[in-house]
């Protein structure tokens, strides 16, 4: 998380060229801004510079307008967009399950214990399985049923409760459903997908089943930026465990639920904290 409560997060991006680091910095110290944390990368194949800082304000004068206004003129010279995350900030995420719990249980774990600074306004569903752990967290719990012929219907309901709670993010934890494409695009960039990461690949049902079967030596997980690409959008995060003969199919799953959840959380969290930019079908992860 950010390394103090009263840190303000600065993230930018703009064309590679020379002094990028220097018109931040120098407008960080002059403005009278202590730079705690400082990442930045410049990317050779898009030609595209990152940067992100936290910083705390040292002067009784700081305003997010007046930055605003004094840093403009200089980001212009560079075509630097940026963006300013004020301390405390919460994302309201919205998170789309359906009958595994694993990673629904972690972020609400991780959420009621402070772990992840985020709020969780609603939880939806095409099963009614987990409504009680939403109750026991006092979270709306939204149970929309799906079939071919309902998906464009249900679709649409979830996009009006993603409207109706003012959501920032939306994660997939398990939600055991293609999502149109359609509905991708209007997900596109502010959605996250887990998934699990068996090489050789195993799709269909019971992927770690179909593993097993192959002797496989590793099971492993990925998070990734809702896109049309099924399964295919920009990676935010990948965790592996290595495997062996003495594990069966039930141990296989244990550990690879065991990695998705840490994949996701790790995801939802570089996320909110801003230290993933989108980058063309990559992704730049400032991680800590």
């Amino acid at each position: 998380m950010s390394s103090l409560p009263d840190s303000w997060i600065f993230t930018a991006q703009c064309p590679s060229r020379l002094g990028t680091v220097d018109v931040v910095t120098r407008f960080m110290a002059e403005s009278k801004n202590y730079i705690n944390e400082i990442h930045s990368f410049d990317d050779r194949v898009s030609e595209r510079f990152f940067i992100r800082i936290e910083f705390q304000p040292q002067g009784d004068a700081f305003t997010p307008e007046s930055f605003d206004d004094q840093f403009a003129p200089r980001a212009t010279e560079f075509d630097m967009e940026w963006n300013l995350t004020p301390p405390g900030h919460r994302e309201r995420v919205a998170i789309l399950v359906s009958k595994f719990d694993h990673c629904l249980n972690d972020l609400l774990f991780r959420h009621r214990t402070g772990q992840l600074d985020i709020d969780i306004p609603v939880i939806i569903s095409n099963h009614p399985d987990l409504r009680p752990l939403a109750e026991w967290h006092g979270i709306p719990y939204y149970h929309l049923p799906i079939t071919a012929e309902t998906k464009p219907k249900q679709e649409a309901q979830i996009l009006d409760l993603l409207e109706q709670y003012d959501i920032d993010l939306v994660v997939l934890a398990r939600y055991m459903q293609v999502l149109s494409p359609e509905m991708c695009e209007k997900l596109d960039g502010w959605a996250i997908n887990i998934h699990h990461s068996l090489l050789p690949g195993f799709k269909g049902a019971r992927p770690y089943h179909q593993a097993w079967e192959k002797g496989v030596k590793m099971v492993g997980a990925t998070a990734h930026y809702v896109n049309n690409d099924l399964d295919e959008g920009p990676i935010i995060t990948q965790g592996i465990q290595s495997v062996d003969h003495a594990h069966y199919p039930e141990d296989l799953v244990s550990k690879g639920q065991d990695v998705e959840r840490i994949t996701l959380f790790n995801a939802v969290r570089y996320h909110v904290e801003k230290r993933v930019f989108l980058s063309g079908k990559r992704t730049v992860v400032f991680s800590n």
